[in-house]
């Protein structure tokens, strides 16, 4: 992979391979910082949900949360949001493996009803892209919350080896409202 990404000039800025199943733990001040500028319904489902670090901020802040992931990391329940038939009650929060993201966005909107939100918390360049603007084009997010900062996400959830380093990747909430036909709202929090 490095010699793909030396001939493109380009680099991964991460000197290690990527974890298997996509699993980069999220700074939990980033609920934080989505809470700010954004409501919720009572129940959120956390699709993607780790060792419980977004779970956990969510239900300090008094939502009724359903934690799961594919693999089992010791919190929540083992299962496939990709499988999910079942309509949800509420809204979606979630950090996606950033491979499927679109898949996960596109599962989320068939899952919730009309007027609940799915939040997305993804790379900044999620906003590009030809099949990512077909996805837009059909069901485009109503507003984007950039990070002013840089945010952290631990690989495998070692925040403890993150102590010192910094983040060379831009993040924002994606915010997707069932039902919404509009432009994007972008803003800073």
């Amino acid at each position: 992979m490095d010699k793909v990404y030396k001939c493109l000039g380009t680099s991964n800025h991460c000197p290690d391979k990527r974890e298997q199943h996509d699993f980069y733990a999220t700074d939990p001040d980033a609920i934080d910082a989505l809470l700010s500028v954004e409501t919720f319904q009572n129940d959120v489902w956390e699709c993607c949900c780790g060792e419980g670090h977004l779970s956990k901020r969510l239900e300090e802040n008094g939502y009724n949360v359903f934690s799961s992931d594919l693999i089992d990391r010791g919190y929540g329940h083992v299962h496939d949001f990709m499988d999910t038939q079942i309509p949800w009650r509420g809204d979606i929060i979630s950090n996606p493996p950033y491979s499927s993201a679109d898949e996960f966005t596109e599962k989320a909107l068939s899952v919730i009803k009309t007027g609940a939100k799915a939040a997305f918390f993804l790379k900044l360049q999620f906003l590009e892209g030809q099949k990512r603007r077909k996805l837009y084009d059909v069901s485009p997010p109503c507003r984007v919350h950039v990070f002013s900062k840089r945010m952290k996400c631990a690989k495998n959830g070692r925040f403890d080896l993150m102590k010192g380093r910094g983040s060379a990747i831009a993040y924002a909430w994606f915010v997707w409202q069932k039902g919404f036909t509009g432009q994007p709202v972008i803003g800073w929090i």
